[in-house]
Order: structure tokens, then sequence, then C-alpha cells
């Protein structure tokens, strides 16, 4: 049974400042509490102002580092900031393998960082299936900035671009063909490349391929984005000043080609369609269901029934 939330107050309090709040209703989303769709009417006012910023890469390559490092420059600019770090799932508990409490303690005491570690509970992507909800949380408690650091075990996770408006991808020199190994998906949804561990050997043939990968992806098209390349050591917290200008010129060229504006409708899209079809599941997973999966399938099987009608019954 799940424990009861009284959304109002909760958020009147998150809106104040209030970090045990905001941790309370983000522990909500996570388990997906019944109150989900009253929490979401009671923040819709106030979202839509916070910059998303995606990071995703290839293992080894300094992630944390370098999200680390973003969150001092951009703190260093008076704006607060909130970090969404995607981890894997212990096969014991489900929850997080690694804790937000074991990551940037250099920002512990700094009432403008917020950091939440979010298990993804088998969803694949990359990300947890309750990041969009969380961020939009994030934004509603007020943060300038958020930050989402993915898994990134590779190649498959993309879905980063759809709930960001910047997304950048870490490669790293000395980790063999890094460029080779996350071009079946993560390259192609680069708004900005970073390399870091740039005092590495190896870094400027990294910077080399992706300038090469870059011009063959470009179909000269008026005003198209190039993707830049900036080069940083993150552990020194080099090159992150970089990092934000890029994000910077990217954000402006989104805002003068109105890709803001579409890139956010099409993540709102996107949260509509799951919600969807999550409650469509939900209506016949249940125990006095009208059409049940199951007798569905059977029928199917029999060739009673043909996948179309079994799918429009569903539908209903």
């Amino acid at each position: 049974m799940p424990r009861e939330i009284v959304v109002d107050p909760l958020v009147t309090r998150m809106r104040g400042g209030d970090r045990r709040a905001l941790a309370r209703l983000l522990t909500a989303i996570e388990n997906d509490h019944p109150a989900l769709p009253e929490l979401g009417a009671a923040i819709a006012q106030f979202t839509g102002h916070a910059q998303i910023i995606g990071l995703t890469g290839p293992p080894g390559v300094g992630k944390s580092t370098s999200t680390d490092a973003l969150v001092a420059a951009y703190r260093a600019h008076g704006l607060s900031v909130a970090v969404l770090a995607v981890d894997p799932s212990s096969p014991f508990s489900g929850g997080a393998l690694l804790g937000d409490r074991i990551r940037m303690v250099g920002h512990s005491g700094d009432s403008g960082v917020f950091v939440r570690s979010m298990a993804t509970r088998g969803h694949l992507g990359g990300l947890s299936a309750a990041a969009p909800a969380a961020l939009r949380l994030l934004d509603a408690a007020g943060f300038d900035i958020l930050l989402v650091e993915t898994v990134g075990v590779g190649q498959s996770e993309v879905h980063i671009a759809s709930l960001a408006d910047t997304t950048i991808v870490l490669l790293a020199p000395g980790a063999g063909d890094s460029i080779q190994a996350a071009k079946a998906g993560v390259l192609e949804i680069a708004d900005v490349f970073v390399v870091n561990k740039a005092d590495h050997d190896g870094a400027a043939a990294t910077v080399r391929d992706l300038r090469a990968m870059i011009s063959l992806g470009q179909t000269g098209e008026p005003g198209q984005w190039r993707p830049p390349i900036v080069t940083t050591v993150a552990e020194r917290g080099e090159g992150a000043a970089d990092v934000i200008d890029a994000i910077a010129t990217h954000r402006a060229w989104l805002s003068e080609h109105d890709e803001l504006s579409l890139r956010r409708r099409r993540r709102a899209a996107g949260e509509i369609e799951e919600l969807a079809l999550r409650r469509l599941r939900e209506r016949w997973e249940r125990p006095n269901a009208e059409v049940k999966l199951e007798d569905l399938a059977e029928a199917v099987a029999r060739g009673v029934l043909d996948p179309y009608a079994a799918a429009q019954a569903v539908a209903g």
C-alpha cells in the first residue's frame, strides 16, 4: 500500500525550497503513486522554464565527473542546478547502484544544487520510465538548469534526445575505438560533442575523427546546426566554461529556428503517449477487466481471432 501524500502542501513547500518535500514527491513519481495525476495538475503552471541538458556516452568517458564540472560552472554564473543521474538497477533491491550521496559531495552544502539518483528498473534507452515526470517536477521546483546523466552503456541510449533541449555526447581517447563503438546510435543525437580527458594520448585523433564524421553527416542545408567539438579535462574543471558556451550557442540556434518549442512539443507528445499506453495496460490487467489479454492471446493462438481484431477489442 503506497504511503499517502497530500499533494498541495508538499508542492507549496517544494516551491519554497524545501528539499525534503521535493525528495518525497520524486519518490512518489518513482513508485508510480496514485496521486500522480493530482501532482501533475498542481505543478503544470510552474513548468516550462528550466533548460534541460542531457549527457550520455560510452562507459569510462567521465560522465559523472563532467556533470560535476558543469554544475560548478553554472553555479559560478549564479544559476541553480538539479542533477538527475540515471543509474543501472540493483538486481536485488531494484534501486540505483550508485546513490546520490556518493556523487558530487563538493556541492552537498550548496542550496542551489540538488542531486538525485534514479534507477532504470529495467527500462531501456538509458533512462528511467519516471524520468520525464521527474524532470517536470524539478522544473516546477524552480531550478534554472536540469542536467540529466544517462546510464550510457554504448549504442542505444538515445532516449535522452527526446527529453533534452541540448544533448551532449561525451567521448574520451584511450578507451578503444569509442567512435566506432558508439556510432550505431549515440553519435547521431549529439548537439554538442565533448572529448574528455583531452590531456591523454589520442585526444587529437578523436577530435579529428569526429570532425570527419560530422562532415559526412552534414547535408549542406542553410542554417543546419553543426555540432561543435569541445575538449575538456573534467577532473580539473578545464573546458567546462567552453561547454557552457557551446550549449548557450545551441540554445540560441534553437530559439532562432523555432526548434526549442518544437522539441518541447515532441517531448510533451511522447510523455502523453507513454502515459496513455500505461493506462491502457493497467486497464486490461485489472482482475475485473471486461477484456483480458490472456483470453485474447488464447483466441489468437487457436486461430479463432486475428491479432488486429484482438487489438481493436483491447483499444475499445
